[in-house]
């Protein structure tokens, strides 16, 4: 069982940066961000393989977020620029220990942090 700790969230203009924390318990899995929207389903925001090398995003965020991991440090981050109104959620971080096919799916995700709240006003 790994344990996560988000961190980082809050309020910023539009066109503003964050960058979001993740502490775990442990290393040795797939880690992910995603995030809901008031009313909305979960979705997918941005996920990265054990090794680092490898890395996936929603088309939303694309060209704006970047995630990355610190495995040093038991630590996945989420570094998300040029926010957008259209960004506001409360941001999860999740572990899955599959070794498929990169998932994209929540359910796929065994582990969830308790959330950060992201709010980006126009």
């Amino acid at each position: 069982q790994v344990q996560l700790v988000e961190s980082g969230g809050g309020l910023v203009q539009a066109g503003g940066s964050l960058r979001l924390s993740c502490a775990a318990s442990g290393s040795n899995y797939r880690m992910a961000w995603f995030r809901q929207a008031p009313g909305k389903e979960r979705e997918f925001v941005a996920g990265i393989r054990r090794s680092g090398g490898s890395t996936y995003y929603a088309d939303s965020v694309k060209g704006r977020f970047t995630i990355s991991r610190d495995n040093a440090k038991n630590a996945v981050y989420l570094q998300m620029n040029s926010l957008k109104p259209e960004d506001t959620a409360v941001y999860y971080c999740a572990a899955t220990g599959w070794v498929g096919g990169f998932s994209v799916t929540s359910n796929d995700y065994h582990y969830w942090g308790q959330g950060t709240q992201v709010t980006v006003s126009s």
